[in-house]
């Protein structure tokens, strides 16, 4: 039987031309207790508005029925944990604000905003 010989191999992945001089986690931060920088005052809030409006849709005045329609969706995301519905859930979610295919289907005629 062979003797086999094991070595420890090291690979050094940072160049010696690093920019980092010292790991800054070595020292705390004289700025604040355990290293990190705090804010003192009231907590952080929410902004609502900022919440409602969909950045893709911009600000505009919409109809009631878009908002209702926006609104439902909006509840059905949170509800279902689905950020991305499938057409058939947005399908779903319009029959379920009682819309039902009741004449011939139209033309779809494009607004200009």
């Amino acid at each position: 039987m062979p003797a086999t010989v094991e070595m420890d191999v090291v690979v050094e992945q940072r160049l010696k031309n690093d920019r980092r001089v010292t790991d800054r986690r070595r020292f705390p931060s004289p700025v604040a207790p355990g290293g990190a920088e705090r804010r003192n005052g009231e907590p952080r809030r929410k902004d609502q508005r900022r919440r409602e409006i969909d950045p893709t849709t911009c600000e505009r005045d919409y109809s009631l029925d878009e908002v209702e329609f926006m609104n439902a969706m909006d509840t059905y995301k949170r509800r279902s944990g689905r950020p991305f519905p499938t057409w058939s859930e947005v399908l779903e979610v319009v029959r379920s604000l009682g819309y039902r295919k009741v004449e011939a289907p139209n033309e779809i005629i494009i607004k200009s905003r």
